[in-house]
């Protein structure tokens, strides 16, 4: 989680599966929700990109923290195609 770079950005499925259990998405929304403030939740999404509404200040300011690493947010969501990032394995 700490080690996503500014400007990308990981699934909840995929911190699920690197945990894991890919199928534990909703599970990792929720620790996300509650989890540490000073891990960079802003750079978790949806699997097609969508910003989070239980994010503090719900999805305008999860895009506007984004946005301030560079990250272009269009209708609430961003291209995962593009941003998608995987850690070294």
């Amino acid at each position: 989680m700490a080690q996503i770079p500014a400007g990308r950005v990981m699934t909840y499925g995929q911190l699920a599966a690197l945990c894991g259990n890919a199928r534990a998405a909703r599970i990792v929304g929720g620790i996300a929700h509650f989890g540490d403030p000073a891990l960079p939740w802003q750079r978790v999404v949806n699997k097609q990109g969508g910003l989070a509404a239980g994010y503090p200040g719900g999805r305008t300011a999860h895009g506007r923290h984004l946005e301030a690493e560079g990250v272009m947010v269009t209708d609430h969501k961003v291209n995962v195609q593009e941003l998608l990032w995987w850690p070294d394995r």
